[in-house]
């Protein structure tokens, strides 16, 4: 594969340092291209292109940008089966999992906000004799800073409604993932989206991403990532006004209340744990189950888990790929060694997977879907975010208990309750301090409704208008009425 640039004021560039990052398909170990090792100096180019273009991306009628939105849905949907591999690619996930999530929802993204945006009224409010006229108004330049498990749905779930509030974009993609962002950037060029309206650049966090929050002439940031850098984001963007939205970890809890139908349910709770091999920051990573159906719930949720089939990612059949580096295997694996020491057994897993497996490569980066028991539900294990294919399993007595373990973490973005009663999930549900609780289901995405956490999962709220608001600001023109 051809190296890959940064593209700046519609050019696709190398780096001014010209020095080159090495972009690793997890699922083999093997290169499969370079990037750009970008510093400050090309951030800055980026927004300088960014800021040039601003003026006359404001005057386009916000008619013209819903058009823009759809002609690059139009566009992404004609690439569809090329995001579906690259992604599966740059991630190590099951190719079936890139074509029904990733490559979809990119372009879903696109089609929502157009329409959404075409369904608003305008806003007025009538008192005193007086009426007030609401406008919306870009923010500027905006910084978009996006992770690795995703790659392409996250990023353009921020593209697309920071486009069409007429803001432009200095974007920045996961190092590890940066193949469907070079798409992206190479789509909007053969669509002609004026020059410097988006913008891309390639590179490491610290070097990359802390440019675009420190850059003063960017007046927002849109992260989604981890809690650790979502902390050093904040620290430096607030004392410098920004607007700031942080979308950072989970350790979401999965709980089943005593008259669930456990037969029914167990291969969405085996899904809504592993799927894109537990590296989904809404999976659940820790199922509580009531105390006196213990034991059957977590044989049948083993069973269900040991059913999933691991293998190579291009292989239609597989259902879980690798995880996204041999450095985070190794992380999951020191929390599997953790949950041991800490008085865990485990129940299923626990292994990395050889080249005996079929379709597994001996140098990738494949893990055992692991299930560990028996932990305190204070445990570092149970209770720090491990973002891989490990679930615990946690007893409770009764709801109180449950409610209890179930906000008994640092974070609070995810979780799902099950029961054959929907009034009294909704009612749990409503205990739970979480950003999203879904009854019955999981990852049903309803893109009008609020997205985000709370406690240290995140600052703000994506989706429908809260992504409009953030990515705009709003004047209010007071009239007296004659």
């Amino acid at each position: 594969m051809q190296p890959l640039l940064n593209y700046i004021g519609g050019s696709f560039v190398p780096s001014n340092s010209g020095d080159t990052i090495e972009d690793i398909n997890p699922a083999t170990n093997q290169r499969i291209t370079t990037l750009p090792r970008s510093s400050s100096i090309d951030v800055d180019k980026a927004t300088q292109a960014a800021i040039g273009a601003g003026p006359a991306w404001k005057a386009t009628p916000i008619e013209e940008r819903i058009k823009w939105l759809e002609n690059i849905a139009d566009a992404l949907e004609a690439k569809h089966e090329e995001i579906a591999l690259l992604e599966t690619l740059d991630t190590g996930k099951p190719i079936s999992l890139s074509r029904r999530v990733d490559a979809a929802r990119s372009v879903s993204n696109f089609r929502f906000f157009a329409q959404y945006a075409k369904e608003q009224q305008p806003m007025q409010f009538e008192a005193n004799g007086a009426i007030n006229h609401i406008h919306r108004n870009p923010v500027g330049c905006v910084g978009l800073i996006t992770p690795w498990n995703l790659p392409l749905y996250l990023l353009t779930w921020k593209v697309a409604p920071a486009l069409l509030m007429g803001n432009t974009i200095v974007a920045k993609p996961s190092e590890m993932t940066p193949l469907t962002a070079n798409l992206l950037a190479e789509t909007l060029d053969e669509l002609k989206l004026p020059e410097g309206v988006f913008n891309l650049v390639h590179g490491l966090g610290p070097e990359v991403g802390q440019a675009i929050v420190e850059h003063p002439n960017i007046k927002a940031i849109s992260f989604t990532g981890g809690t650790s850098t979502g902390r050093t984001v904040a620290a430096t963007a607030a004392p410098m006004f920004k607007k700031l939205s942080l979308e950072l970890g989970g350790k979401n809890a999965t709980v089943l209340l005593d008259d669930a139908r456990i037969d029914d349910i167990v291969d969405e709770l085996v899904r809504a744990s592993f799927t894109n091999s537990g590296q989904v920051c809404l999976c659940g990573s820790r199922v509580l189950i009531p105390a006196k159906m213990y034991d059957e719930v977590a044989e049948k949720f083993v069973k269900g888990v040991e059913r999933l089939k691991l293998g190579d990612p291009m292989d239609e059949s597989t259902q879980m790929g690798a995880v996204i580096s041999a450095e985070h295997l190794s992380k999951v694996e020191s929390y599997i060694n953790l949950g041991i020491e800490e008085g865990g057994i485990v129940l299923t897993g626990g292994t990395s997977v050889n080249a005996s497996v079929s379709g597994v490569h001996a140098e990738g980066a494949f893990l055992r879907p692991t299930v560990i028991g028996g932990l305190k539900h204070t445990s570092r294990t149970a209770t720090e975010e491990i973002f891989g294919p490990v679930v615990t399993l946690h007893p409770y007595h009764d709801e109180d208990e449950a409610v209890l373990i179930a906000n008994g973490t640092e974070y609070g973005l995810a979780g799902s309750v099950w029961t054959s009663d929907v009034e009294r999930g909704h009612a749990f549900a409503q205990r739970m301090d979480t950003g999203i609780v879904w009854v019955n289901t999981w990852l049903n995405r309803d893109l009008r409704t609020p997205f985000g956490g709370v406690k240290q999962s995140g600052i703000g709220r994506e989706g429908g208008i809260w992504s409009m608001s953030f990515f705009s600001e709003m004047t209010n023109v007071c009239i007296k009425q004659p």
